[in-house]
């Protein structure tokens, strides 16, 4: 089965059609979300909808917990707690039906672990350090994790018991054979990417041969950047998709 992973989509309507676009282009059988897909942006309503009608597994995020009012955001910084409130304020009933109806932060499908943040902590612990990448693997019940949260296109792998963890960024045209070995794999954020790279980023998977692919996709920054700002969204959140920091 071939299967797009995507994630971190923050309500940036433009980012996910693009990328589902490329995903339907290339015939991929299913959808995958890691979550998050509220949050910064300027289009809530209209991701969720569309995630919901496209994605055969979506999990629940910080961001989207956040929106629901169901965590506490004092721990998050000034920019995106205002974007969270923001959001509280701005979803319709059928998107807090939508949310509300996600099952959780953490699920497995095709012996793959996935999570929105990290195996042992599926809500808010970032996974950017091999330190924190071992506690996890070794956590975590399958061989293979994938995860989100980060919004850095990534991996962690450990080859076998006796080896250290590696780790590496994973730019466009990374490609991947998970077939053995230990593996954390993060797909990158489709709508606000921290690596360096503003173009939408997600992954592509071979569930029989375990091959991935890291993707790009270039969509419209500049439409989106306006959105959050006709949404009176703090600007910083518009600035940063063009540096994709």
């Amino acid at each position: 089965m071939k299967v797009a992973v995507i994630s971190d989509i923050h309500a940036n309507l433009q980012a996910l059609e693009a990328v589902l676009e490329e995903v339907d282009r290339d015939r991929h059988d299913e959808i995958w979300c890691l979550g998050d897909a509220v949050g910064y942006g300027a289009n809530p309503n209209e991701v969720v909808e569309i995630l919901s009608e496209r994605c055969s597994l979506l999990l629940i995020g910080n961001h989207d917990l956040a929106a629901l009012d169901e965590i506490e955001i004092t721990n998050f910084s000034v920019n995106a707690a205002e974007a969270a409130l923001w959001t509280r304020k701005n979803l319709t009933p059928r998107t807090v039906e939508i949310l509300r109806s996600i099952e959780g932060a953490r699920a497995t499908r095709e012996a793959i672990g996935l999570s929105h943040a990290s195996p042992r902590d599926p809500i808010w612990e970032y996974v950017i350090d091999t330190g924190v990448a071992e506690e996890n693997i070794e956590f975590q019940p399958e061989r293979v994790g994938m995860i989100g949260h980060s919004h850095i296109a990534l991996f962690f792998t450990r080859p076998d018991e006796m080896s250290r963890i590696s780790a590496a960024q994973a730019p466009a045209g990374t490609d991947l054979n998970l077939a053995r070995g230990e593996w954390l794999v993060n797909p990158g954020s489709v709508g606000q990417p921290r690596d360096g790279d503003p173009r939408a980023a997600w992954l592509s998977l071979d569930t029989e041969s375990m091959k991935v692919g890291f993707r790009r996709t270039e969509y419209p920054v500049e439409i989106a950047a306006e959105a959050i700002r006709e949404a009176a969204l703090p600007p910083t959140l518009a600035e940063r998709l063009f540096a994709g920091t």
